[in-house]
């Protein structure tokens, strides 16, 4: 039913208007379809609409979600665009994502789907339920984001658009500027006296990002040496790089429908969408009170020492080993939806069946490689530090004695050898997952009207979800050709780049394809990486009955629905195991893992309840109660296992870790409150409150465990202190715990001017702000991937104060708007360089975008349009920080973007 109402309203916006009204435009088209979809809505929630064919109100779904009420976006460390989006405070995989009302297959270890996967032009509205109702199937915990294309039959005439645009990336970045271009072209008609209707998009982007500098301080290391006998704090080391990102995608959809008469719709969805990405990575990196970073880095001496107050705010260190770093991350990925819808009514029911098919693959890649002195040189380098006060990491200047843009100094090595030396030679290192992914779904439904005292409707439906995902791959050491540990050879090539924000220069190359030509591949295998590679199988039934309210309570209407999903869940999860005693190297042989597979099965009962009651002058004041979930990261449910002795502790004892194919999900009951006040479609005010009671959380947790079971005779045990021979120790895995709350409440205004003033027609500002507070605290401890010290930190994804605002004037074809988005410091998620999930603080953030544009009111150039659009004006930092927000240990400058365009509709 939402679905239907969402099309209707984007469709009625773009030009099934009757004879008699009057056309709304651009901005304010955009605004009224939104409006009218978050008004006629039973539930509570957020909408964007398109302010014409192919034209969302931002470059990306993510950009334009993330002005919503209540929603903020995490920009990616690598691109600076907003990625992942939050919903009132919780994690981004607590969202649910659908295309056209289906779940779709993804790309990554989330179930949901990268937002960059949909350009936006192909996108016609975008609604966010806050509050879910009974026939919402693929619901999250925080919120369901349903992505829209246009259907062809809800508009009343052909439409054509093309449009063209010019971006310029990375400007006053301080490094060199990229560039992109972008194209997408829009056909949407009815034939057969409208009884047929064809609607199709297509788009293709190419973007070459602009040079981001960046450094890294090892987390905001200072450790000690000595010098004239006394303790001094210095910079502990550092990863200089300066990134390029380029990225290309290609995207289509078609919808084909077919309504004979008024009493049978077919429908058949097409998406598709297909990119590729790599960032290329050059810069220095060593260590400097670290003392030493490898078997081939020996301790320095510290000369020429400035101490202030116990600091060394400058000096120098001698058997400085510099490691040239020229790092090349790529993806290929490739997301095929396709979805046929049937509606019959026969007599008084109406009945409809919809199949899914979605598949998702990615194949990815990562070439690590170092340059500089051979592992058996003995004249090393020093390096000089000036400007450090202790914790200023981002503001110490650096001079190192060598000159590593010299191809007769910097030659690709293993430099420092981190796989353990002469025995084991690193000159680099490879990885190349690959990820496969697919849902089929059958959805079947019937509607009736009834009366059963407040419920005028009553709806039955049945959905079967099967998935399957799967991530393998292989990785491994490369070595220069020939044979010799300390082997040598010349970088290609003659480029040389900037080492992030230091300002030295070094060697650059592209070390895709240089595998058989420069180095060979000595393939791992271990533990670890045998961890990563993970398969998991689900299947989910899903039983909902739903009834539409229609009534009155104490003198008020109300509308709205009750409804209930009983859930039956089926989940297999496989992986590797490792017997260690049979483990004594990295290679496959050495190391030889077994599959294993876990299964489980569970029921969850979903109620839930969305009243609205009219409080007349079009007041509405919405309740919602509903029990919902959100199911862990596939990942999560990997069967992989290993273990061995840990003698890092106070005594030797069996540790391991591994995923857990028993998961159940997060639970949690949900209350929301909002009072909302409109003026026609033309703008409105509202004040809303939620609160989630969080019954179960996911976390990961040392645990006692008794490894017994995958113990054989020749498995190392720890061998003295109170867990002499035991089999007994701490297993860590993701695990159900006990939740807390998060509550919190959202404003929102949002209205033209001319409400106020036939002076001011044409103005126009959207405003909202929300504040989120919880009381779960999660230990640090639980996540093995933290990169904090803190022993309790927040939920991840969780900013206490969120402020979107825009102000725009639209009149005589001028539109003029300017926005901005602001967060608080947050626990964020990203990559980290063996491809795992990373959680850091980042720190809050404003950003500020401009947006103008002209369309053509007659004449022989009416329908064109032209605009530019400038995207984080004010180049606001991307910054991380582990403790305190005033001691940043990543910092990525991404300058603005420019984009120049044109488009025609006719």
């Amino acid at each position: 039913g939402q679905n239907t109402a969402a099309s209707a309203a984007v469709g009625n916006a773009n030009g099934a208007n009757t004879p008699n009204s009057v056309v709304v435009t651009g901005i304010r088209r955009g605004i009224e379809a939104a409006i009218s979809i978050k008004k006629n809505s039973n539930s509570i929630v957020e909408a964007i609409s398109a302010e014409d064919i192919g034209k969302l109100p931002d470059a990306s779904v993510a950009e334009s979600i993330s002005r919503l009420p209540g929603v903020t976006a995490q920009r990616s460390r690598d691109s600076g665009k907003a990625s992942d989006i939050s919903v009132r405070g919780l994690s981004p995989s607590f969202n649910g994502t659908l295309l056209n009302g289906r779940e779709m297959a993804s790309t990554g270890n989330a179930r949901s789907p990268e937002f960059d996967l949909f350009p936006a032009e192909l996108m016609g509205s975008i609604t966010i339920y806050k509050t879910p109702d009974a026939t919402v199937v693929g619901q999250g915990l925080a919120s369901t984001i349903d992505l829209h294309t246009v259907q062809p039959l809800d508009f009343g005439k052909r439409v054509i658009a093309a449009n063209v645009k010019k971006s310029r990336l990375g400007v006053r970045s301080g490094a060199a500027e990229g560039d992109g271009h972008r194209y997408s072209f829009s056909y949407i008609d009815q034939f057969a006296n409208r009884t047929i209707g064809v609607a199709v998009g297509l788009t293709s982007y190419k973007e070459t990002g602009g040079a981001q500098p960046k450094f890294n301080s090892w987390g905001g290391w200072a450790p000690t040496l000595k010098y004239n006998g006394q303790d001094v704090k210095l910079p502990g080391g550092f990863t200089a790089d300066t990134e390029q990102g380029r990225y290309e995608r290609d995207g289509a959809f078609a919808s084909l429908q077919f309504r004979p008469n008024k009493n049978f719709k077919s429908t058949v969805d097409v998406f598709y969408s297909s990119g590729s990405t790599s960032l290329k990575k050059t810069g220095l990196e060593g260590a400097i009170g670290g003392d030493t970073n490898g078997a081939y880095d020996p301790a320095g001496v510290l000369q020429n020492v400035t101490v202030v107050n116990g600091v060394a705010t400058a000096g120098t260190l001698t058997n400085y080993k510099a490691v040239v770093r020229n790092h090349i991350e790529g993806a290929d990925d490739d997301l095929k939806t396709v979805g046929w819808n049937n509606e019959w009514k026969l007599d008084d029911w109406t009945t409809s069946a919809d199949l899914t098919w979605s598949k998702a693959t990615k194949q990815s890649s990562r070439y690590e490689t170092t340059a500089g002195l051979p592992g058996n040189a003995t004249t090393l380098d020093t390096i000089t530090w000036s400007g450090f006060n202790g914790s200023n990491f981002t503001d110490v200047v650096y001079k190192t004695g060598l000159n590593y843009s010299d191809r007769n100094v910097a030659k690709l090595t293993d430099v420092n050898g981190w796989s353990g030396g002469a025995s084991s030679p690193q000159a680099g290192y490879v990885a190349l997952p690959h990820i496969d992914d697919s849902v089929k779904a059958l959805r079947l439904a019937a509607k009736k009207a009834v009366e059963w005292g407040p419920i005028a409707n009553a709806q039955f439906g049945y959905n079967m979800t099967k998935r399957d995902k799967e991530r393998t791959g292989d990785e491994g050491r490369l070595v220069i050709k020939g044979g010799d540990p300390y082997g040598t050879a010349a970088v290609p090539g003659g480029d040389t780049a900037i080492a992030g924000t230091t300002g030295l220069p070094v060697v650059s190359w592209n070390p895709q394809g240089s595998l058989g030509s420069v180095y060979e591949l000595a393939k791992k295998v271990d533990a670890d990486i045998l961890n990563k590679y993970w398969g998991v199988s689900e299947k989910v039934n899903t039983l909902y009955f739903m009834g539409d309210l229609d009534g009155q309570l104490g003198g008020l209407s109300y509308r709205g629905n009750v409804g209930m999903q009983a859930v039956h869940t089926k989940q297999t999860g496989r992986g590797f195991t490792v017997d260690l005693a049979r483990c004594t190297g990295n290679t496959p042989e050495t190391c030889p893992g077994k599959a294993v597979s876990e299964s489980e099965s569970y029921w969850d009962v979903l109620p839930s309840a969305n009243v609205s009651f009219d409080l007349s002058n079009e007041q509405v004041l919405r309740v919602g109660v509903a029990k919902v979930l959100s199911r862990a990261n596939l990942d999560d449910l990997r069967a992989s296992n290993n273990f061995s002795v840990n003698t890092n502790g106070p005594f030797p004892i069996l540790t391991g870790s591994g995923g857990n194919p028993h998961l159940k999900p997060f639970r949690a009951k949900a209350f929301d409150l909002s009072y909302e006040k409109y003026f026609g479609n033309k703008g409105y005010v509202s004040l809303a409150g939620f609160y989630k009671k969080l019954d179960t959380y996911i976390l990961r947790a040392p645990r006692n465990y008794d490894f017994g079971p995958f113990v054989t005779p020749t498995t190392p045990l720890p061998t003295s202190g109170p867990y002499k021979g035991s089999t007994q120790g701490l297993f860590t895995q993701p695990t159900n715990g006990q939740g807390g709350s998060i509550h919190g409440f959202e404003l929102a205004v949002n209205v033209p001017f001319s409400m106020v003033s036939e002076y001011l027609d044409g103005f126009g500002v959207m405003v909202n702000h929300s504040d989120t507070t919880s009381s779960i605290e999660l230990p640090a401890f639980g996540f093995a991937n933290i990169n904090s010290p803190k022993q309790e930190i927040p939920l991840p994804g969780l900013s206490k104060r969120v402020t979107n605002a825009r102000v725009y004037y639209e009149k005589y074809g001028f539109q003029f708007a300017a926005a901005a988005r602001k967060r608080s410091d947050f626990l964020g998620q990203v990559s980290d360089f063996q491809d795992n999930q990373q959680l850091t603080f980042i720190k809050g953030e404003t950003i500020i975008d401009y947006q103008m544009s002209y369309e053509f009111q007659s004449g022989w150039l009416k329908g064109v349009s032209v605009y530019a659009q400038a995207n984080n004006w004010n180049n606001a930092p991307y910054q991380e920080f582990t403790e305190s927000p005033d001691s940043v240990t990543n910092k990525v400058v991404y300058g603005r973007t420019y984009q120049f365009g044109v488009n025609y509709k006719f």
